[in-house]
């Protein structure tokens, strides 16, 4: 596959001032602020759901991953859909409707209602995302490109940090559902500054879905993705029953899992930033680092499980998994071609069929009777075939004169 110049904008926008660019990174990062708290809740909220609903801590991981199939079908579909809007008029329809599925969430009477709200709530998660990244890479300019997908990407790590463990926090005090309503809110906000601040560019003419998924399929695409999808899914295989080893393997009270959720985050906000800044000097070469140091934390994690001071280390570290964001959607910039918005959109499908993929593995792994801790053995199994992947994608690519060669000879 010979490489493929980034094709940022149907409609090239100028570079931002610095003041607009600021409040509209701002405000695109508030849209991932709410979604991340939305996505990441149910962890921290699993003891609050099994007794509300009277089922499994398993059951309740069927949840996320409902939520996560949400964004697997949602993001390429409705980017394929919104193909010929602009994009300010997709992300307030996107924030819009995630108002309103997170909403019906905080409302859900039954189990099998929030199964269906969580799929419905996930459908724009990946759209939006997808588009927001373009958004910010296109205001920012050149020069400024893995700056500001780190940037709005930063809004999903801070509702690691902060979102989750005030919406864990709620669900002890308050009830879960105050915390969807919060989510809704936010979302709404969101809105509202994007339809201020954030001004509407034509699309191009010729752009059409067809034209889409024809420059979509190629191999490195493809490749890219399977990475995000099978390398990031031990980082959920672990935080998603984090919760129940804190409980039961660690022995700690309910007043410590919002501090281990907030050292997620902290972990989370680190990864990000570090993933740009590896992405920067190392180009794709970054996403073989992250998955390497992925698979050491994970296999790690069931030895420091069962102690709140080797555990909270632990944790932190598999929190700088996010660092694989970053280095892939930026890659998926670069060997898209006139596919942006779809590649940009499916990053976040690939990341939430992670997010399915780990929950359902590590709940085989628990109810096959090998215990919580066996969530990260699992997590680095997924690592290795990540890394595996991208083995794959760095020979195809190096075989047919692609980008990566290209990024070599720039540096």
């Amino acid at each position: 596959m010979l490489a493929v110049a980034p094709r940022i904008s149907a409609v090239p926008q100028r570079p931002a001032g610095e003041s607009r660019y600021a409040v509209i990174v701002f405000a695109l990062a508030l849209g991932g602020f709410a979604i991340g708290t939305s996505e990441f809740a149910m962890m921290g909220l699993m003891p609050n759901l099994v007794q509300a609903f009277g089922v499994s801590e398993p059951q309740v991981g069927h949840m996320i991953s409902a939520y996560a199939l949400g964004v697997v079908v949602g993001a390429p579909v409705l980017a394929i859909l919104g193909a010929r809007l602009p994009r300010r008029t997709l992300l307030l329809a996107f924030m819009a409707f995630y108002a309103l599925g997170n909403l019906a969430t905080a409302l859900a009477p039954t189990y099998a209602t929030m199964l269906a709200f969580r799929f419905i709530a996930g459908l724009p998660h990946g759209a939006y995302f997808g588009v927001a990244m373009l958004v910010a890479a296109d205001i920012a300019g050149p020069a400024r490109r893995g700056a500001a997908v780190s940037q709005v990407m930063l809004g999903l790590s801070i509702a690691i940090l902060l979102g989750n463990p005030l919406a864990t926090w709620m669900g002890q005090v308050l009830s879960w559902r105050y915390t969807f309503a919060l989510v809704a809110l936010v979302a709404v906000i969101t809105v509202a500054m994007i339809a201020r601040h954030l001004r509407s560019v034509p699309v191009d003419p010729d752009q059409s879905p067809l034209r889409e998924l024809r420059a979509f399929n190629t191999s490195q695409v493809w490749l890219t993705l399977l990475i995000g999808a099978i390398g990031f899914a031990g980082m959920f295989c672990v935080f998603s029953y984090l919760t129940a080893t804190l409980t039961h393997v660690t022995g700690v009270s309910d007043g410590w899992i919002p501090v281990a959720l907030a050292v997620f985050g902290v972990g989370s906000v680190i990864g990000n930033l570090a993933g740009g800044w590896l992405v920067d000097r190392m180009q794709f070469r970054a996403t073989a680092v992250i998955l390497i140091w992925s698979a050491l934390v994970l296999v790690v994690f069931p030895l420091a499980a069962h102690s709140l001071w080797t555990i909270l280390p632990a944790v932190l570290a598999i929190g700088t998994m996010g660092a694989l964001g970053p280095a892939l959607q930026t890659r998926l910039m670069d060997v898209a071609g006139e596919a942006q918005t779809l590649a940009a959109a499916s990053n976040h499908a690939a990341f939430n069929a992670a997010n399915a993929l780990g929950p359902w593995l590590g709940g085989l792994a628990i109810t096959a009777g090998l215990g919580w801790t066996s969530t990260g053995y699992v997590g680095a199994a997924t690592a290795v075939a990540g890394l595996l992947i991208y083995l794959w994608a760095r020979r195809d690519d190096n075989r047919s004169g692609g980008v990566l060669l290209a990024d070599q000879a720039q540096r």
